[in-house]
C-alpha cells in the first residue's frame, strides 16, 4: 500500500529546492554536489534523479533539456512553500491562533538586538495597516 502523498514538501525536497532557489537552472550533477556541500546529504546521482523527476510530477520544479543533460528549476518560490509550512504548523499546533504561535516563536528563539528592531517595525507596519 503506498503512503498518501504530502501536500507539502518533504525534507530532501526542501534541501533540494534550497539548492535551486539560490541558483537555477543546474544540472543534476550541480544539484548533487550542492547537495553535498550545503547539506551534508551524499546522496548517488541516481538518487538524486529520481527526486527531481518525482519533484517536477508534484509540480514543484520544471525541467528542461540543454544538449544532452536535463536542467531543473524551481515552479514554486520560497514564499509560497514556506507560507504552506507555517499555516500548516499554525493549525496543527497552534489551533490557527498567529498571536499563540508568534509568542512561542519569541519566548524560544535567541533574538538579538537587531533581530528584535525587526520584529517590532513588523509589527508597527502591520498596527498602521490595519488603521
Amino acid at each position: 500500500m503506498t503512503r498518501p502523498q504530502s501536500e507539502h514538501p518533504t525534507a530532501l525536497e526542501l534541501e533540494i529546492l534550497k539548492v535551486l532557489w539560490e541558483e537555477a537552472p543546474l544540472p543534476v550533477r550541480e544539484v548533487q554536489g550542492r547537495l553535498a556541500e550545503q547539506a551534508g546529504r551524499k546522496l548517488t546521482y541516481s538518487s538524486v534523479i529520481t527526486m527531481l523527476n518525482i519533484m517536477v510530477r508534484k509540480g514543484y520544479l520544471r525541467r528542461q533539456k540543454q544538449g544532452k543533460a536535463f536542467f531543473y528549476s524551481p515552479k514554486v518560490d520560497k514564499q509560497q512553500i514556506s507560507g504552506g509550512l507555517l499555516g500548516d504548523l499554525m493549525a496543527r499546533l497552534f489551533d490557527d491562533e498567529p498571536s499563540a504561535m508568534i509568542l512561542n516563536l519569541l519566548e524560544s528563539a535567541e533574538l538579538d538586538a537587531d533581530e528584535l528592531s525587526e520584529v517590532r517595525k513588523l509589527i508597527n507596519r502591520k498596527s498602521k495597516e490595519q488603521q
